[in-house]
């Protein structure tokens, strides 16, 4: 039975640069990388490439030997130009020069019917053969799903509060067919049900509409009540020893168009945003598609930070970097590296924040959207006992306790307070209104790491 949940924690941040509604064109980028780096839990990455190499559109280049049956896939056809590591020989990167002619693995397809009444264990080996499997992220811990669980419930959170997000009424234009067919084989992993959260306080967008396999629940709120960890709090939550797999709306219909259309296809829509952009939208382009198109050529302003995905969790990345594998979009705002006088000493309206004493004027004109840069107004300080965390936190969770025992490495705190059901984005806007400066998303994995590798 569907659940409508009124969250009533959390703060939305309203940034100037939201991706028009449409669809821009860009000039086509020439090189692509896949980023072991994007993907949690890899421990032992092999590369099955070398520089010099020509693969096509869905080519394996690298799996995990501690989990070998899942698989990492080329995005394009074209040249290994480089196989970049760092420190210790780790792998951070695979870079292929694209073909102009994009030229695709072919693998069987499937239909709708075809799925439904498919073998599930074999459904699965096809899946995680293919590179799309990496879609499918486990909670506790946030790490690529192991094909050989079974988890209890699956989670799909089918919009996005984070700052400048993407409308996936506008991201899953046309994909109803795909969507439906992804839905259809992830029913056939788990013994409970698949959930799909939507916005209540919107006109729910049309590939969410007649659908069958799924649970559709209603949320309503500030950020973060589009994070699934949330929604998966509220409608059942995860205690020790429980399995819960999550895939991103995007995710759904990669898998559904692999299966339908017997090629991993790895084009998407993007959102384009930022105060510093001339134009914003939405941009056709193939996961790990260089940002050089996209941003050059496009900015009012010089001195910029390109972040791939959200200013929250994503990732800054140079002006010529890649874009991470779970991202739907680039954001670009002022780099916060120039001295201001007096700081946050002087009254304005130009800044928001989340405590009224510092940003009362911000709180006078709600509807206003800022044009915030990098800085982050102070230094790490011991932490301060003010309950803010809490107020933006809309889970039976002690984020403050947590982060502490985490500190203290006493795991049975770090059980009892909720770890479980956490990854970074959940605690991601922690770290935004914390007035102590602490990195609360890099405190919350190495507690995770502690629990997962001990």
């Amino acid at each position: 039975m569907s659940k409508i949940v009124k969250l009533k924690k959390g703060f939305d941040i309203k940034l100037a640069g939201k991706a028009e509604p449409k669809e821009v064109e860009f000039q086509t980028a020439k090189t692509f990388a896949l980023k072991p780096t994007d993907f949690q839990g890899i421990q032992r990455p092999k590369v099955t490439v070398k520089e010099g190499d020509t693969v096509k559109a869905g080519s394996i280049i690298f799996f995990d030997k501690a989990m070998d049956e899942v698989k990492y896939a080329a995005p394009v056809s074209g040249e290994v130009v480089e196989i970049k590591r760092g420190e210790k020989r780790k792998l951070l990167e695979i870079k292929i020069l694209a073909d102009s002619q994009i030229v695709y693995e072919e693998l069987p397809k499937f239909t709708l019917s075809s799925i439904r009444s498919a073998d599930a264990e074999a459904l699965k080996k096809h899946i995680a053969g293919s590179g799309m499997w990496p879609h499918i992220i486990q909670r506790p811990f946030g790490v690529v799903a192991n094909p050989a669980d079974t988890p209890k419930n699956i989670f799909i959170s089918g919009f996005d509060t984070h700052p400048l997000a993407p409308d996936y009424s506008i991201v899953l234009k046309g994909e109803e067919e795909n969507f439906k067919a992804g839905l259809a084989a992830l029913k056939k992993f788990t013994s409970g049900k698949v959930h799909l959260g939507v916005d209540s306080a919107k006109e729910v967008p049309s590939v969410y509409a007649n659908l069958e396999d799924v649970q559709v629940n209603k949320f309503s709120g500030p950020h973060p009540a589009g994070n699934v960890g949330v929604q998966i709090h509220h409608i059942d939550p995860i205690n020790k020893g429980d399995i819960v797999w999550t895939v991103s709306p995007s995710g759904v219909a990669q898998i559904g168009k692999l299966l339908l259309t017997g090629r991993y296809d790895a084009s998407k829509l993007i959102a384009v945003t930022g105060s510093e952009l001339k134009q914003t939208g939405y941009a056709k382009v193939i996961s790990g598609t260089c940002v050089d198109k996209l941003v050059q050529g496009n900015l009012n302003y010089d001195n910029v930070r390109v972040v791939s995905g959200n200013v929250l969790t994503g990732e800054r990345i140079q002006q010529d970097g890649y874009l991470g594998f779970y991202h739907n979009q680039i954001t670009v705002l002022p780099e916060g590296n120039e001295y201001e006088f007096l700081g946050w000493l002087k009254p304005t309206a130009k800044k928001l924040s989340f405590h009224r004493a510092l940003g009362l004027l911000s709180f006078l004109n709600g509807s206003k959207e800022y044009r915030l840069n990098t800085n982050t107004n102070g230094e790490e300080r011991a932490f301060v006992q003010t309950g803010v965390f809490e107020s933006v936190t809309p889970m039976d969770i002690l984020p403050v306790y947590l982060m502490k025992a985490i500190m203290a490495e006493d795991f049975d705190e770090m059980e009892e307070l909720g770890i479980y059901e956490l990854v970074e984005e959940d605690l991601a806007l922690c770290e935004f209104v914390d007035v102590s400066k602490h990195p609360v998303q890099e405190i919350l994995r190495k507690g995770i790491d502690l629990i997962q590798y001990s």
